[in-house]
C-alpha cells in the first residue's frame, strides 16, 4: 500500500487497483480505518482526536485525493500530499 501522507503519527495510504468507491486507508498506532473520499463514510475504529485530524486534512486535499484515486485505478504513480501542520 503506497503511503501518500504522514502527520501527527497518522499514516495515509491508497491501494492500486482497489475497489470502488474512491477511498483511502488511515493508520494510527493499532487503529486502522477506511474513509470514502466523496461521502466521508468511515469503516473501522479510530480515536476521536485522530479522526478529527484526518477529516480536517481530507477537507483540505479532497481534489488531490480524487486525482490519486484516478492514478491508482489506472496503475499510475501516486503523488504525495502535504501533511496537516
Amino acid at each position: 500500500m503506497p503511503e501518500i501522507c504522514r502527520f501527527y503519527g497518522i499514516i495515509i495510504f491508497m491501494n492500486f487497483k482497489d475497489h470502488d468507491p474512491p477511498h483511502f486507508h488511515a493508520w494510527y498506532g493499532d487503529y486502522k480505518i477506511l474513509v470514502t473520499i466523496e461521502n466521508h463514510i468511515v469503516k473501522g475504529e479510530m480515536p476521536q482526536r485522530a479522526l478529527s485530524l484526518i477529516f480536517e486534512w481530507m477537507n483540505h486535499h479532497e481534489d488531490e485525493l480524487l486525482r490519486n484515486w484516478q492514478n491508482a485505478t489506472t496503475g499510475n504513480p501516486l503523488n504525495k500530499i502535504d501533511p496537516l501542520w
